[in-house]
């Protein structure tokens, strides 16, 4: 059986950084596409950032230059560090895996954003002050 668990998420005041941990386990990690997506009440959910077995990246303009997501496939562990946090980065945080073949990191993201992905987990909450 398949599961994600995500850590790592708390309150922190604006400007502060945040490193989010995914560990997957039950299944071969190395073969998924994997990212992290948000979603705040009442607002939509949000591709963050993805990452292929291979390190190529793709993050959302909202983010670039403050996250960055990186995977060990040792371990089957997927990272977001994030740095200069502002309150609109305020959600709750999820780590998602998705197999389909071929796909891209920009696809994967894309697809993240839509709800679309073979696991996830139940997500870590971010709260950043102002």
């Amino acid at each position: 059986q398949v599961q994600v668990v995500e850590s790592g998420g708390g309150w922190v005041q604006s400007g502060g950084s945040l490193r989010l941990t995914c560990v997957v386990s039950g299944y071969t990690y190395t073969k998924y596409l994997m990212g992290w997506f948000r979603q705040a009440p009442g607002k939509k959910r949000e591709g963050v950032a993805s990452i292929d077995w291979w390190g190529s990246t793709t993050y959302a303009d909202i983010v670039k230059g403050r996250f960055t997501i990186s995977r060990d496939n040792a371990k089957k562990i997927l990272y977001l560090q994030m740095n200069s946090l502002k309150p609109e980065d305020t959600a709750m945080y999820y780590c998602a895996a998705c197999s389909r073949s071929g796909m891209t990191s920009v696809q994967a993201l894309e697809a993240f954003s839509r709800g679309e992905y073979n696991y996830c987990g139940q997500g870590t909450q971010v709260t950043v002050s102002s």
